[in-house]
């Protein structure tokens, strides 16, 4: 049970890290994805 739960944190904190550089680098799905033609607030 203990590694299961080892498991579940690591994917989380793995997760949680992803979406943090991948924002700071420009990787949005919404910057990926628009064009110039649209305004992103």
């Amino acid at each position: 049970m203990k590694a299961l739960y080892m498991g579940l944190a690591g994917t989380a904190v793995i997760a949680v890290a992803a979406w943090l550089v991948l924002n700071e680098l420009g990787f949005s799905s919404a910057e990926v994805h628009s064009s110039e033609n649209v305004r992103l607030e």
